[in-house]
């Protein structure tokens, strides 16, 4: 296996073909636009990188912009109450920093470091033609986009596709002028009851360092709002109105806000899809399908580029291996399932419990708040998804773990601390949920917080004291 095609010139496309380079294959890219089309044209994610992705770009030598492009150094939570305030607030620090490098930077000079190192490089849109051509010239063809016609040959995987319509209206704000996150630059997750997250950190783009607005709305809800929006004016005017309405706390970072550039915006839909890896051709020739092609997640844990750059990373690893053999599908099909069972499949569900939460994790997330240790897991799990489990994932493992950290808070500080915080997460009582509620009294019945979440989907109640009502969990927006 010497000769390699593959389909695709994003992230994880042109990582593999550049290791696939330096390991001496002849490697064919195919591209559907210029590096300068590319450069030119609109943004086309948030990209934002954390520290093991990062390290397998200064692997390949890849990392041309690490100088420059701004660093996150954290990730911070907050959660609005009814009146302009903050009822959850809390950040922690990412053990090692992570970066957002716009792929209009990055692509264009990733393609040019791919013909310099001797690569093939097609422009244009690969049909159903390219393909069998490839497919009879080389040794392996591996699908890196899922755009067009090509998507029909990965069979969607239903056990692993529990969506059948996209969970967010998605926009970007690419922006300068926002005042600077203090102490230092951090990730700021919000999210708003109902109507959806929003997100911003620093970045690089193609007029220098920026900040990138990511909001994801839920349908039908007050942030799908993007069908105005005909003019950059306009969406960056709607960004800014997002802000005012729900986190004003964020709006005041953006007085002296404006677009990078009049392509600095996008809007769109993700539906979550995990397809078959393995596509055959009319012709009966097979195809590899990589990354997003056949593991599709919703932005929300921004995961994109990191999962592109796992599965290049994966399957450079295999092709080195079978260099001397033959692509058979059931080399293919093991190749696949070192990606997913080594890194995609958690990435997968923890993306897809985030999109509808159970009560456990809300109440994690409050915790997280007074126990740092829990902050920290959480935070440095973008990093890598699999240290998130089972804590994270199992209620019953969730409190086993906040018990445990919060008796260690408890060997250090005030024992006092340590009750209030296991009796808080064991009674699913946090002073966000009673906020939300607007009462101290006990509360048995739904009503109270539909008044406040319609939305939200409500499933079964925490009995509390007197002083500790009874709130049901708070679900995603997008479960009813």
């Amino acid at each position: 296996m010497k000769r390699i095609a593959i389909i695709g010139a994003g992230q994880s496309g042109l990582q593999l073909g550049l290791g696939l380079l330096a390991a001496g294959f002849e490697v064919t890219l195919y591209s559907d636009r210029s590096a300068q089309e590319i450069h030119a044209g609109r943004v086309m994610s948030s990209q934002c990188m954390f520290d093991s992705a990062l390290e397998i770009e200064r692997d390949l030598k890849l990392n041309y912009w690490e100088e420059q492009c701004p660093k996150v150094e954290g990730v911070g939570f907050a959660v609005p109450d009814s009146v302009g305030g903050k009822i959850v607030d809390w950040a922690a620090r990412l053990d090692d920093f992570a970066q957002s490098v716009d792929q209009r930077v990055k692509i264009p000079r990733w393609l040019t470091e791919f013909e310099k190192r001797g690569g093939e490089l097609r422009i244009k849109a690969a049909g159903v033609e390219d393909l069998e051509a490839c497919a009879r010239s080389h040794d392996l063809v591996i699908v890196a986009s899922g755009k067009g016609a090509i998507g029909q040959f990965f069979q969607r995987d239903a056990s692993h596709s529990p969506f059948s319509e996209p969970q967010r209206v998605l926009a970007l704000t690419y922006v300068r002028g926002m005042r600077a996150r203090e102490p230092y630059p951090a990730v700021c997750f919000n999210l708003v009851p109902n109507v959806g997250e929003y997100f911003v950190f620093p970045a690089l783009t193609t007029s220098g360092a920026c900040e990138i607005m990511v909001f994801e709305g839920v349908p039908g809800g007050p942030m799908d709002c993007w069908n105005d929006a005909t003019t950059p004016e306009q969406h960056l005017a709607i960004s800014k109105g997002i802000l005012e309405k729900f986190m004003p706390w964020e709006a005041e970072r953006c007085r002296n806000l404006e677009l990078t550039d009049d392509h600095g915006t996008l809007v769109g839909r993700v539906l979550p899809t995990v397809r078959r890896p393995i596509g055959t051709l009319p012709s009966g020739a097979m195809m590899l399908g990589m990354a997003d092609a056949v593991v599709l997640n919703d932005p929300i844990t921004g995961q994109g580029s990191n999962n592109a750059a796992r599965c290049a990373e994966i399957y450079l690893a295999s092709i080195v291996e079978r260099a001397e053999g033959k692509a058979d599908p059931e080399w293919m099909q093991h190749t696949f399932d070192r990606y997913w069972t080594g890194y995609a499949q958690w990435v997968v569900d923890w993306t897809n419990l985030l999109l509808r939460p159970p009560g456990h994790v809300v109440k994690l997330l409050d915790c997280a708040g007074k126990i740092s240790a829990v902050a920290s897991a959480f935070v440095n799990g973008f990093d890598d998804p699999r240290t998130l489990f089972p804590w994270f994932m199992d209620a019953a493992e969730a409190e086993k773990f906040v018990q445990e950290e919060a008796k260690a808070v408890a060997e250090r500080f005030d024992r006092r601390d340590y009750r209030k915080a296991l009796g808080q997460f064991a009674t699913g009582v946090f002073r966000f949920l009673e906020s939300t509620a607007h009462t101290l009294e006990p509360v048995t019945a739904n009503a109270q917080l539909r008044r406040f979440l319609p939305c939200y989907a409500l499933r079964g109640e925490c009995t509390g004291g007197p002083s500790a009502p009874s709130i049901p969990p708070i679900l995603d927006a997008a479960a009813r």
